[in-house]
């Protein structure tokens, strides 16, 4: 049976990976409650292609 409420899963990408012309992306998948942030998150994650903490937006 499914899970009812408001969470929803979503893919966070790095904004700074594209830039830099490496091969690869770096995407993590987590779950926000949509009624209390119904905007787009951005945080920030580590990067293991850059080996460094950048920022990670909501894609879709």
């Amino acid at each position: 049976m499914a899970k009812k409420g408001n969470r929803v899963q979503v893919i966070l990408e790095c904004t700074e990976h594209k830039n830099t012309g490496k091969p690869g992306t770096s995407r993590y998948i987590t779950t926000k409650n949509k009624k209390n942030t119904p905007d787009r998150l951005e945080l920030k994650k580590f990067n293991p292609i850059l080996k460094k903490m950048t920022v990670h937006k909501e894609i879709k």
